[in-house]
């Protein structure tokens, strides 16, 4: 049985294919200014990198904020559920899944599941972009780095340097008036990944840490940030090898279970 799952963020749109419940392709584009065409294009080359046509499609569920932009979904789930669902499938080996983090290109959540991998509550940065993917892109560009080597100057400071604002716009140009005073990248990426490991901090006390803290979104690639969290919260912080998928996999995973639950209900007979 052949499904796909659709997540459509403010920033990335990302599909995956999975047949028996395996992963046969990934794929993720830019939303940019239409969410409707970057569904469309995502969901087209990962059925090429899996060898399918949309007709072998048995079920499509989409997520994300522009879920409801696309015509040839089957079912709508929130990115909340997903998110859980999907955590939870590739979160197995280490046991039950209780503290979800997912730093996203435009927000923030923090999930807490209880011990059937329900969802008890969550907390959600929206308002503002500090301390997101966008947020990391526009201090990567004021210091004229590659976005996935940040984590890495961050791992390599020497003396982390306190960043008084995480605004997106302050801290952009506090970070131009530190390279204007010959202060490390290493220095002042470390600082960056201290702030916002802070503000994440706050959000999982607000609803509770619960063993081990399970970190996805295309965010949880910083190991910066990873390494942070891990010192403020005194546990483990596990990402999986692809992390920004890990919602589009919960959708896909939606998806089979809807089809086999279908598949395996007696019909009446007359």
């Amino acid at each position: 049985m052949v499904v796909a799952g659709v997540d459509i963020g403010s920033v990335v749109t990302k599909v995956v294919i999975l047949e028996n419940r395996k992963i046969k392709s990934q794929v993720l584009h830019l939303t940019g200014a239409d969410p409707k065409l970057a569904a469309e294009l995502s969901l087209k080359e990962a059925l090429k990198f899996a060898g399918f046509s949309l007709g072998e499609i048995a079920y499509i569920v989409s997520t994300g904020y522009g879920r409801r932009a696309i015509e040839f979904g089957d079912k709508t789930i929130t990115e909340i559920s997903c998110c859980a669902r999907g955590a939870l499938w590739l979160g197995a080996p280490l046991g039950k899944i209780r503290t979800i983090i997912d730093l996203g290109g435009q927000d923030t959540k923090v999930i807490s599941l209880d011990e059937d991998g329900g969802i008890i509550d969550f907390v959600m940065n929206d308002k503002c972009a500090a301390g997101t993917g966008r947020f990391l892109e526009v201090i990567a560009g004021a210091l004229q780095v590659n976005l996935e080597k940040l984590g890495e100057l961050a791992l390599h400071a020497k003396t982390p340097i306190p960043i008084s604002s995480i605004c997106t716009v302050f801290t952009e140009s506090e970070v131009v008036s530190l390279i204007a005073q010959r202060r490390s990248k290493e220095d002042i990426v470390g600082g960056i990944c201290q702030s916002i490991a802070t503000r994440i901090v706050g959000m999982v006390r607000e609803i509770g840490d619960k063993e081990t803290i399970f970190f996805v979104g295309g965010g949880a690639k910083n190991l910066g940030i990873k390494r942070a969290l891990e010192n403020k919260l005194k546990v483990q912080v596990y990402v999986p090898e692809e992390p920004q998928f890990v919602i589009a996999q919960g959708a896909a995973l939606f998806a089979d279970e809807w089809v086999t639950a279908k598949s395996t209900t007696p019909t009446k007979t007359s």
